[in-house]
């Protein structure tokens, strides 16, 4: 643990970044200890995201300090480190609800504070944002800088240098700090690496460095370029900013991100810089300050609510497996059948509980980094060439790979078999991270089959399934958190393509459920069994293709039919709808119901909570069946009859 800190909080008399500049430079130290104890004191008692907010408490403090901010638009890559950053910005008081209900987000959010121009919790999108905000300005006429901090993780994602490769038109107004907490791309810092850093982005140095560069013009062009490449071969020889150079950035670094002494000077002279754009190579260690996460493997990425003198978090009590590691099993157990089948993620292992099939099958497992797209098309390529790839990413981050899911694979129709995560509500991560589109935007896609299980024996089978179709692109979704508790079967089952089970016999109200929300749907059955409500429920399997035999075979012979999915609008319901628009189904009276996500983006909260708000549980279910029956009173006396 830290030390005893001075008995005077210097942090209770910070409420904005216009407080914190009125501090003198030799009171930073403590008011960066105090912001760290407070950080790790709040996490403690929500959960969340520690090691990347501690290991940015000194360069979160130096940034505001140096910097005007909110004029001065920071951006903040993917946003899991903020949580310092709020505390800063005016939302200390509140800084206990994060991740809660009614509380704040745990990523930056522009509803929020004027402080967070632009909300962010995927990866990659801060300098293009920052960049974005720069030009503005600059074709304004008006003051403010685009400040991205963006993490070496982060900078593997194409995006990243997308932006920097368009970055020379901010000029000055542009600073990228490259927030590198893995040392997968600094050479050691010290002493001498901060003296340069200092020398090299002051004003000084910057205005020889120009002189030179416009006398250096008046030479013949041979040598002009050879000046120019000596300068920086020179300082990416000593400095390690080659390829930032080479992307026009004029790079400083590295430096130590925990030394205040070594990041204030620096950033003021790149603050005062005509130079520009400038990135600033900052090197900083997750979990900085706290021995239980400096300690962890993980530097304690996401935690649940802990203990702040042991850093003991608080168990969840042991339950059903999480459907990620039941996806996992059984695609090992494939793999051992199949020497064709490998696994891709985009940086997330054993977030997609690949990480036992990386350990089992190293040469057939694939991590490509933040690269969604890459993964994609890396997977087609790899089906096109007869093997059998899975592709398991989390619904929300393979939005960022669509047109490769459209263009690389469905056009192709390639046997790319996508394992989609986090599909559905996903509680405290909020709107960022919800698998709320997944259906409908691969449903509307010929020759796709899409799959939801409805509880983990279920996600057996239909991985299983997946490992065998050859005939094009099929996907599976399943949501995060564990199961039901239901048995896991120890054969799995060969399910037939695009064909529906029912579950539960009944004759005046259908259920027709795709995904998690059988449970809702049996618990619905029930109740309307008590009021005299004869109910079949049917759990679908396919959005696509539609089990149109079960379906219309329930739509003609039940008074109501009701659909229920853990997806936006446009996906299962809206396919039922059509069909049986299509057949002239509707017309004879039925009454056809579609329960979906609302058509908004809901905030953080419990998923059971978050379900109820959406009117996807059993008492929304039942609601609908009676509102759709008082239409028809003679209808409701006769199925209580």
């Amino acid at each position: 643990m830290m030390a005893d800190l001075p008995s005077t909080p210097l942090l209770d008399t910070v409420s904005t970044p216009d407080d914190l500049r009125k501090l003198k430079p030799d009171q930073l130290r403590q008011l960066a200890d105090e912001l760290r104890t407070e950080t790790i004191s709040a996490v403690g008692t929500t959960g969340g995201h520690l090691g990347s907010g501690l290991g940015v408490v000194e360069l979160t403090t130096a940034i505001h300090y140096v910097f005007d901010t909110p004029r001065d638009r920071l951006v903040w890559d993917v946003g899991h480190q903020c949580y310092p950053h709020k505390i800063l910005t005016g939302r200390r008081d509140r800084i206990r609800t994060l991740r809660q209900g009614g509380g704040l987000s745990g990523f930056t959010k522009r509803s929020e504070s004027e402080y967070d121009p632009f909300g962010a919790a995927h990866s990659s999108t801060s300098i293009s944002a920052a960049l974005g905000f720069a030009v503005a300005n600059k074709i304004a006429g008006t003051p403010g800088k685009g400040i991205a901090v963006i993490g070496d993780g982060a900078m593997s994602a194409g995006m990243a240098y997308e932006a920097m490769n368009n970055a020379e038109q901010a000029g000055n107004r542009l600073v990228v700090i490259l927030n590198d907490n893995d040392m997968s791309i600094a050479p050691p810092v010290g002493g001498l690496s901060a003296y340069l850093s200092r020398i090299v982005s002051s004003r000084e140095f910057l205005g020889i460095r120009e002189l030179a560069k416009k006398l250096a013009r008046r030479l013949p062009r041979p040598f002009h370029n050879a000046a120019r490449k000596t300068d920086e071969f020179a300082r990416g020889m000593t400095m390690g900013g080659t390829l930032f150079e080479e992307l026009g950035f004029y790079y400083v670094g590295p430096i130590d991100g925990h030394n205040l002494e070594h990041l204030i000077p620096v950033l003021e002279n790149v603050r005062d810089a005509e130079e520009g754009p400038i990135l600033v190579h900052v090197v900083t260690k997750k979990g900085k300050g706290y021995a239980p996460a400096e300690a962890a493997a993980d530097k304690y990425h996401g935690v649940q609510k802990f203990d702040v003198i042991s850093g003991v978090q608080t168990k969840a009590p042991p339950g059903p497996p999480q459907y990620q590691n039941v996806f996992g099993a059984q695609l090992v157990a494939e793999a051992a059948k199949d020497p064709r089948i490998c696994a891709i993620t985009a940086a997330m292992p054993s977030g997609t509980g690949l990480d036992a099939f990386a350990k089992a099958y190293p040469d057939r497992f694939f991590d490509v980094g933040i690269a969604e797209q890459h993964g994609v098309t890396f997977a087609a390529g790899l089906a096109a060439q007869g093997m059998r790839p899975f592709c398991a990413i989390y619904s929300t981050f393979l939005q960022r790979a669509y047109d490769q899911v459209v263009h690389d694979v469905a056009i192709q129709n390639l046997p790319v078999r996508f394992a989609i995560d986090r599909a559905g509500l996903v509680g405290a991560d909020g709107a960022t991270h919800a698998g709320s589109f997944d259906v409908t935007y691969l449903a509307t896609l010929p020759n796709f089959v899409v799959m939801a299980a409805a509880d983990e024996a279920e996600l057996v089978h239909m991985t299983h399934t997946a490992a065998q179709y050859d005939t094009g692109p099929i996907a599976v979704r399943y949501p995060r958190g564990n199961g039901t508790g239901v048995a896991l079967p120890e054969i799995p089952q060969l399910l037939e393509i695009g064909k529906g089970r029912v579950v539960r016999e009944g004759k005046t109200v259908a259920i027709l459920s795709l995904g998690t929300r059988l449970e809702e749907a049996l618990k619905a059955a029930e109740t309307l069994e008590a009021k005299g409500l004869s109910t079949t429920v049917a759990d679908l399997r396919f959005a696509k293709p539609l089990d149109v035999d079960l379906i219309r075979k329930l739509l003609t012979t039940h008074e109501v039919a009701v659909t229920i999915e853990e997806n936006s609008v446009g996906g299962f319901g809206a396919h039922v709808l059509t069909m049986a628009s299509d057949e002239g189904l509707i017309d004879g009276g039925l009454k056809l119901r579609t329960l979906r996500l609302p058509d908004v983006y809901q905030d953080q909260d419990k998923p059971e909570i978050q379900y109820a708000e959406a009117g996807l549980d059993a008492t929304a279910l039942v609601d609908t069946v009676l509102k759709a029956l008082r239409h028809n009173s003679g209808g409701v006396a006769e199925a209580r009859a």
